[in-house]
């Protein structure tokens, strides 16, 4: 057994050692109250936030969106905690509150202290908890799919497993050993549906960052802390008084528009939203367009344009 416990052990280790050989971060490392925050900064122009969603990085932001806003933004586009090379806050998943301190303080270090916050599913919940808990460092909000309502569908066993207190150290090593990057990729097409993972995106994005053991941890007890964190911050919407420009797919079934963002835009005094028909789960890449006239219009508002 310990043969094998010592196999596993090797075999996981070399999987990270290969993805992150493969996908080393691009970005500078800022120190946070003790915790290593990765951002990549960009373009100049008034700032602006890019949080990514679950199980992703800075990546997934600068496949394509990233492209669109340079030319007048100042982007500042993070690993959220315990994902990317961000260093994970603490062992139980890290808030959405302590992920929203977090980013806003590493903001600030970079001189943005007021900056758009645009946030993608999970993302935007913590782009939500920036707004509704730290009003004062933050000038516009941009949820993009964003989780905001809660839902009655229960924890997928994959989560569970993973997030659970002793299961998930017995299985994470031998996901991170013996699931290949091909998984991942094909998990990562299946929530772009309707819409095709745009090509090159699984190789840009790399998957093996996704498998390594921390990651997958971290990852997990986030999502299972989700549901009862949306719970805890439904109340508070009210209180968010920044320009808001919600942009949600009609066709998502991952986060669904009429349970989230049709439901959000009521509780967000002079929120605006953008429902894109026919669009699914990751509408920054396969309508980007839509997302940076939504993030144009916030700017706007905010008297930042």
């Amino acid at each position: 057994m310990s043969v094998f416990l010592s196999f596993v052990i090797w075999k996981a280790r070399r999987h990270e050692i290969r993805a992150e050989f493969s996908h080393p971060p691009r970005g500078q490392f800022l120190n946070v109250n003790g915790h290593r925050v990765h951002v990549e900064v960009r373009g100049k122009g008034p700032d602006l936030v890019l949080i990514h969603g679950a199980s992703g990085s800075t990546r997934d932001m600068t496949f394509e969106l990233a492209q669109h806003l340079e030319d007048r933004y100042r982007l500042l586009i993070f690993d959220r905690p315990g994902l990317g090379y961000s260093d994970r806050i603490n062992q139980t998943g890290a808030t959405l509150e302590q992920q929203a301190d977090l980013l806003s303080e590493a903001a600030a270090q970079l001189g943005a202290d007021r900056p758009i916050v645009m946030g993608q599913s999970y993302g935007g919940a913590v782009a939500l908890t920036w707004a509704a808990r730290f009003p004062d460092r933050i000038s516009a909000l941009v949820p993009v799919a964003a989780v905001s309502c809660i839902w009655a569908s229960p924890l997928n066993t994959y989560y569970r497993i993973v997030s659970h207190k002793w299961l998930g150290p017995l299985t994470i090593p031998l996901i991170t050993a013996f699931v290949p990057d091909a998984h991942v990729d094909k998990v990562l097409a299946s929530v772009f549906v309707p819409q095709d993972e745009p090509k090159g995106y699984g190789a840009y994005f790399g998957p093996g960052l996704t498998l390594r053991r921390k990651t997958l941890r971290a990852n997990g007890l986030q999502r299972a802390n989700l549901l009862e964190e949306i719970r805890a911050l439904q109340p508070h919407f009210g209180s968010i008084s920044v320009p808001t420009e919600i942009v949600h797919g009609e066709e998502d079934t991952t986060v669904p528009a009429w349970n989230h963002a049709e439901r959000l835009v009521s509780r967000i005094q002079g929120a605006h939203l953008t429902l894109l028909p026919g669009i699914g789960h990751m509408p920054h890449h396969v309508a980007p367009k839509e997302v940076v006239a939504a993030i144009d219009r916030a700017a706007t508002r905010a008297g930042l344009h």
